[in-house]
Order: structure tokens, then sequence, then C-alpha cells
């Protein structure tokens, strides 16, 4: 299409932005780099349009300009890529529709500038405020498509910039835009191609895209996902809420046994606004079943937050009745096999959606498989993860000792895990081993063999700094007479008290794998 046809389509009411692509977020002078390529003839890519006969309950305003309806019986052209090129063509050259007020952080018009350098690198377009502009040197391109005012405003010039812009302006006359149009009502294609052309630029939102189809007068997506973060902030878990990909997938397992969002598409909106109760109660009680079972108070200590989505699947069974002892040990027994094997990482949507069908297999007494998989866990495991607070082996880690309901070193006292656990930014957890002891005394210069799982613990913050660049046998005589109980916990052999660094790692790490095994098996 050439510029003057897009801008009459937008007018006409043909050519829409949905209300899942996200809003205009160039800058001024993106647009103004935009003219510059077409005048001289440099690819600036094409648009993608999907034609349909539906009109979506949620559109977005094209930038600034709030779009009239579609004329009856027109099928309707939705931008799915390009949308910023679209809305920087039609702001910078109609003149029908009024926009909003000038801002500069959102909008200047667009002028050439006589003067900038004719070479192939300067553009010689620029985005002005109203008080910075020359009009003896810089040019409005809002009159190139209105002939009566681009006549006025060049026969103003000297007679050289005359003959100049009335090339510049027959260059963007004659310009066309390469569109690309797909025509379809199956939603779950527009989806996918929505995915696939978004995927190298900004990431896909399927949840705006789900927003529009959902969307009416009494149900909002946005505002239900945005009310569940308030009621799960109370426990720490309001990243669940916030996490709209996470809160889909929930979903989808729930009203659909399929935890891919695109497997809502095609599911009428009513339906999906009748049963969201289901899917928050499900929800609920899957953060119930973490906290109480293996000391979870926040988001960010799960291995894998999509742990929550066959959970989610399970209990959106029969959500009246209680959890049987035999499921939760099943449950117990999944949760830690997914997160010590990492059967979540890379692209996990495959076991993801297996352990979906299982789980609700298995609410509903029918035979399940639900993580009997093969893995075994040595102590390689503990010797050859550094503990990193943010990666999968290091939150296994805690969430094991958490099991063992560990003791301060120093006190004696019980560790508040209610409080430790509810707080991703407190470092509550430390080298055994301490780090400033092993490199000053030349025992270990190693960092990945310092820091690795076997020489970690829940160390408090007070205590590490009372121990921070002693030998374990040294700070012993800071703990209670009886270190039974605190070693117990923590799985420490009696070699760290020997100040035997390698036969304590060794030993560490093989009871840390025998103690997780007892939770694999």
């Amino acid at each position: 299409m050439n510029i003057d046809k897009v801008i009459s389509r937008i007018r006409s009411g043909e050519l829409r932005i949905p209300g899942f692509q996200r809003p205009f977020v160039w800058e001024p002078q993106q647009a103004a780099l935009l003219m510059d390529s077409i005048y001289k003839g440099y690819p600036f890519g094409s648009i993608l349009l999907w034609r349909t006969g539906t009109v979506l309950k949620t559109e977005r305003e094209l930038g600034g300009f709030r779009l009239p309806s579609p004329e009856k019986d027109y099928p309707i052209d939705y931008v799915l890529d390009g949308q910023q090129r679209i809305t920087s063509l039609f702001a910078t050259f109609q003149n029908q529709i009024a926009g909003e007020d000038e801002d500069p952080e959102v909008w200047l018009p667009i002028y050439y500038d006589f003067e900038a350098a004719s070479d192939a690198q300067d553009p010689q377009f620029v985005a002005l405020k109203a008080e910075s502009v020359d009009l003896d040197r810089h040019f409005p391109l809002k009159t190139f498509f209105n002939p009566v005012a681009f006549s006025r405003a060049a026969q103003k010039l000297p007679e050289a910039r005359y003959e100049e812009i009335v090339i510049v302006q027959q260059r963007f006359v004659a310009a066309t835009i390469p569109v690309q149009t797909f025509e379809s009502e199956d939603r779950a294609s527009v989806a996918i191609v929505f995915e696939r052309v978004n995927r190298l630029g900004v990431e896909l939102d399927m949840f705006q895209l789900l927003t529009a189809w959902t969307w009416s007068d009494e149900f909002d997506l946005q505002e239900q996902f945005h009310l569940l973060s308030e009621e799960f902030a109370e426990f720490g878990f309001d990243g669940v809420g916030a996490d709209s990909d996470l809160m889909l997938r929930c979903a989808a397992a729930v009203l659909v046994q399929d935890p891919a969002p695109t497997a809502l598409i095609d599911m009428n909106g009513g339906e999906v606004r009748a049963r969201f109760e289901e899917v928050a109660n499900a929800l609920r009680l899957a953060i119930d079943f973490v906290r109480a079972n293996l000391h979870v108070r926040h988001l960010k200590f799960l291995p894998y937050s999509a742990l929550l989505i066959p959970l989610c699947a399970y209990f959106s069974k029969y959500q009246n009745q209680p959890l049987p002892d035999a499921h939760r040990s099943r449950l117990l027994r999944w949760f830690w096999r997914t997160s010590f094997s990492h059967r979540y990482s890379g692209n996990p949507l495959r076991n993801v959606r297996v352990d979906v069908r299982e789980a609700i297999s298995l609410r509903e007494g029918d035979e399940s498989t639900l993580g009997e998989f093969k893995f075994e866990l040595t102590p390689n495991f503990f010797l050859s993860h550094v503990f990193r607070q943010s990666n999968v082996a290091s939150r296994c880690l805690i969430l094991l000792l958490a099991t063992r309901r560990p003791f301060s070193f120093i006190s004696g006292a019980s560790v508040d895990l209610d409080s430790v656990l509810s707080e991703p930014n407190r470092r509550e957890y430390h080298h055994c081993f301490p780090q400033k002891y092993l490199t000053k005394n030349e025992i270990e210069d190693n960092p990945k063999r310092i820091s690795c799982l076997a020489n970690m613990a829940f160390i408090s913050r007070v205590d590490n700094r009372k121990i921070l660049d002693k030998a374990p046998s040294e700070y012993r005589n800071l703990m209670p007479k009886d270190v039974s109980r605190i070693s117990d916990a923590a799985l420490l052999p009696p070699e760290l008290f020997a100040d035997n660094w390698n036969e304590y790692l060794t030993k560490r790490a093989k009871a840390l794998a025998g103690a997780a095994n007892l939770l694999l098996n």
C-alpha cells in the first residue's frame, strides 16, 4: 500500500490496533529516522495484518488518536506487526483527526530540514517542538498528502527550495509500504503468528491477547489477576499474580488441562469468566500446599515457579475434599524429583503438560505415573553446583535443609523459617568452612569449591560475622556445649570441627545426598 492508502484506511476504521498490542513507544526522533529511510529508499520493514470479520472487544488508540468505528460489513485488518511504523506514518501525515496535545515525550511533528547534510548517514528529517521550528528551514511533512496545504506552504519558499521540497514530497507520494495480510478466524493460528513475529523483538504478551478476548463490562482478566496478586501478597506470593504468564498457564491447566496459554484461545470468554473462581481456588490450594509442606514463603524460593502449574491442576478437582496422605507423599516425591533433576529447565512445556495430566489422574483416583521417572542423585550434585540463591540447585538445598528444621550455629535457637524464607533478599545462608579462613590460610583457592552447595548452611548474618574468618574448631567454642542438634539438622560431619576441609566436603556432600534421596524416594 502507498502511504496515502494506509492513512485513508485508518481514517475509515478498516485498519486498527488490537488490544493485545503494546502501546506506541517510539520516541519522536525514531519516527524522523523512519521518514529518512523512506526518503532515501532504505529498507524499513513490512507490515503484517490480520484480516477478520470479528470486531475485538478491546482495541488500542493509535498513538494519541481515537479512531472512528469501522464501517459495517467491512473486514477489519488488525496490525500484528508494524504498529510503531504505521502509527508514526499516520501521526506524521494525517491532518483530519485531532490527537492529544503536543508532548515531546510522546510525539512531535516531523519536518524536512533544508540545511541538513545530504549524505547516506545523517538524517534530513527532524522532530521539533513548535518553538524550535524555523519555517525558512523546516518544512512540515503533515502537508505532503494535502495538496492545498502543501501548495500554500511550498509557494512561500525560494525557487531552489521549492523545487527541492516538491521532489521530496513526490518520493513519499510514490513510496509503498510492504504489507502481508493473514486472513483467518482461527484464534489459535493468530496467536501463533503473533508469537512468532514478536519472538525476535519484544516478547509475546499472551496475557494482553487473552484479555482482549475474555473481557466484558463485568469481567476484566487483568483486574482479576491484580486482585489475586493482592490476596497472595499476604502470604508472600504476590509474585504469582504479577507473573501473567504463570497465571495463564495455571488457568489453562485448570480450565482445559493443558498448560499452554494458547489452549485458552478457543474458550468462550463467558466460560472463562464463569469458571475463574476454580482457577483462583486451585492457586490458593497449591500455594497452601508448598507453604505447609515445604516451608516456601515466597515464590522465589520455589526451584521452578512452573511447579505450581501441575499442583493447580491437581487441586482443580474436588476442591472441597481433604488431601489424602498418600497423595501428599506422591506430590512431594514428584516435587523433589522434578526439582533436583532440573526437569523443568530449558523448554519444559512437554514435561509440564505430562505432569498436569498425571496430577489430574492422581486426584481422580486413576492410575498415575506422576513423579515416576528415573533419577539418581549423587554427592557430586552438591560438589559441582555453586551456591547462588537464583539457581535451581541452591533453592533445592535451601528447601532440603528447611525440612530438617535447622538451628542457629551460635545461639542454638531454632531458625525462624517463616521469616527467613519469606524474604528472598535476606542472606541467611553462609559457608560452614568460612571463605576468608580458607583463602587466608591457603587451604583452598578455588571459589567454586569454596562456595559449592556442600559448604553452605543456614547461618544468620549475625552469626556469620562472628565466625567470619575463624577455623571451624575455633568458632566451635562460640557454639553451645552440645552441638549434636545443630550438626544433625545441618548434616555437618565431625570433620568440620576437626578443620579437615577435604574430608569434611566429601562427607557433607554424601550426607546431603543421603537426605535428598530419602525425599526423592
